[in-house]
């Protein structure tokens, strides 16, 4: 078991240690807006391999690559197409990643065996101290055991890979709170393969045309090797089982308040009154972005209640809530019950 070191992202000697760190091989939770992210140096295809069995990652899961400067991104692809350039002059840096051919300089291990590498330009000032000062793209899943919701803190990192890692740098909660959106410009028309901060209309609006990946709000189809993360397993799942309920308001209050043995809710702001069961509030019903933002820390906190299933409400699958969607219903493991 490893020691874990607790470095603050405010101190620049932190953020240089976590620099030679990640320049020694080693693996390290850096804050981004999104989630945390576990690092290492993208081009080292051991230290990347570490990743995966830090987390229990399935290997077929491939990895996000995170620069901080937009001449990076030509050294990690073959081609940079004019859809490319123009999503990064309007969403980099940003809660957007983009799928491109990868080049020769990126492990097997980060591309999961695929032609084509993620590549994302994150927002956040200590992640991009992180990666200028190491001097190397990053490699970086969210910060978490697989499967379990995603980290938003450094004591989520903490309590899900304490001894596992290096290092954990706090930069505080991260400010979106769902990993990023994903877009595949490795085919033609582009394809959104995860929904984040950027949203579906956002990109078609850049685009023109985008389609939307079945396994969004679909399982990925049995033998598809996974082009992203978050496509092919359950993901970002308390311990409790989770059930969606789509249906009114009514009829899910009513749902609940009839099944209350081992039972707790993940609910909309102001419903938790209403409810003869355990709650956790995830955000008001008319704020996907608060969802999102709360989202994952709501999830872990589920835990807390000692129930065996939670029930909650199917989201709109508009904007940031297609997000929001996509995430509870892999949680929930597609398990929906419509009223």
């Amino acid at each position: 078991m490893k020691q874990t070191i607790l470095l603050d992202a405010s101190k620049r000697e932190d953020i240089q240690t976590a620099a030679r760190l990640l320049q020694k091989g080693g693996l390290v939770g850096i804050p981004t807006e999104t989630v945390y992210g576990l690092a290492a140096n993208a081009l080292d295809g051991e230290a990347c391999a570490g990743i995966f069995a830090a987390k229990g990652r399935p290997v077929d899961n491939p990895l996000i690559v995170h620069i901080c400067d937009i001449k990076q991104l030509y050294t990690l692809v073959r081609t940079v197409p004019k859809e490319a350039e123009k999503l990064a002059s309007l969403y980099w840096p940003g809660p957007m990643t983009m799928i491109l051919p990868k080049a020769d300089c990126i492990p097997n291990e980060v591309s999961a065996g695929l032609d084509t590498v993620a590549v994302r330009f994150p927002s956040h000032p200590a992640a991009q101290a992180v990666i200028r000062e190491s001097g190397l793209p990053l490699a970086a899943p969210s910060a978490n055991l697989s499967g379990r919701p995603s980290p938003t803190t450094a004591q989520h990192v903490l309590h899900d890979l304490g001894g596992r890692i290096d290092a954990i740098l706090d930069g505080g909660p991260c400010s979106v709170g769902l990993e990023s959106t994903v877009v595949t410009l490795a085919c033609n028309p582009p394809r959104l393969l995860r929904p984040g901060g950027i949203t579906l209309e956002q990109l078609r609006k850049a685009l023109g045309e985008v389609v939307l990946d079945p396994a969004v709000l679909n399982p990925l189809a049995a033998g598809e090797q996974a082009s992203s993360p978050g496509m092919k397993y359950k993901h970002y799942a308390p311990k409790a089982n989770v059930i969606l309920i789509d249906g009114t308001r009514e009829a899910y209050l009513a749902y609940v308040n009839t099944h209350q043995e081992n039972a707790g809710a993940l609910c909309y702001t102001g419903d938790e009154a209403l409810l003869s069961v355990p709650t956790v509030c995830y955000g008001n019903e008319q704020n996907p972005s608060e969802q999102a933002r709360e989202l994952f820390d709501a999830l872990r906190r589920l835990d807390e209640l000692g129930v065996s299933v939670v029930y909650a409400r199917l989201p709109e699958k508009n904007g940031v809530g297609l997000a929001v969607y996509n995430r509870l219903i892999r949680a929930a493991g597609f398990e929906v019950l419509s009223l």
